[in-house]
Order: structure tokens, then sequence, then C-alpha cells
């Protein structure tokens, strides 16, 4: 019986070390570029959301990439 407790008692020890150490591991998202919030702005403004979102700012970001002609 003391062998099952202990045996219990290491296994959620190892579980609590495990999903800390996952928590602290992950990667900090990658600051966002000025076509980007320029183009979330604009969506905003026109109040899509969802697939219609999407790809407004895909075409947004695209356009903003692209040199101006001159």
């Amino acid at each position: 019986m003391q062998r099952f407790v202990l045996l219990a008692a290491a296994a959620t020890v190892t579980a609590f070390c495990a999903s800390a150490f996952a928590q602290t591991a992950t990667k900090a998202p990658a600051p966002r570029s000025a076509a980007s919030i320029e183009c979330s702005k604009q969506a905003d403004a026109k109040g899509l959301h969802g697939t219609a979102r999407k790809s407004f700012r895909s075409k947004c970001k695209r356009d903003q990439a692209k040199p101006a002609k001159t």
C-alpha cells in the first residue's frame, strides 16, 4: 500500500513539473508588421469577420507589399 501511494505521489509531481516546463517553453509571438496592423484596422472599420476578414487582410497585405508604380 505504501508503495502505491509513493508511486502515485511521484507520478503527480512528475506531471506538475512537465506541465510547468511546457508552459515556460513556448515562444513569444512575432511582432506584427505595420502593414498587418493597418489592414486589421481597415477590416475593423468595415466590420469584417471570419473568412471575409481573412481574405481582405491577405489581399490588403499583398497590395501594400507591392511597390507603387510611378
